[in-house]
């Protein structure tokens, strides 16, 4: 579980910073608030949300009576709750765009990846 999620992770956090990096040299204005994000904001945030992924999966493999579709289902919610600041925080569409692509990209990596490692039952 720990391998996979740790390389899940990494591949993770190597994609959405190629989204930025891909991004901005593209010309689309990664700032908010006029701030611009790091490129390894991207990374760093990727790969600590992974974790928290992660440690989520392990608990749920040994408390939850389906540890795949739970970890699925909560998943699936955390997903969606990442790109609420997304929406709500004011900034260009553009960069609205590339920001919720980086969440449901490192998602759609990590997610199938870490399930695929869980019991579908424990019990």
């Amino acid at each position: 579980m720990w391998r996979t999620g740790g390389l899940a992770a990494i591949a993770a956090a190597l994609a959405t910073t190629g989204i930025a990096a891909v991004a901005r040299s593209a010309g689309v204005s990664l700032d908010i608030d006029g701030e611009p994000i790091p490129l390894l904001g991207f990374a760093q945030m990727t790969l600590l949300c992974s974790a928290i992924g992660l440690v989520l999966a392990v608990a749920l493999r040994r408390w939850a009576a389906k540890p795949k579709r739970t970890f699925v289902a909560v998943t699936a919610v955390l997903t969606v709750l990442s790109v609420v600041p997304d929406v709500l925080v004011p900034m260009a569409p553009s960069t609205r765009a590339v920001l919720m692509l980086t969440h449901l990209v490192a998602a759609a990596i990590v997610v199938p990846l870490v399930a695929g490692r869980l019991p579908a039952r424990t019990r």
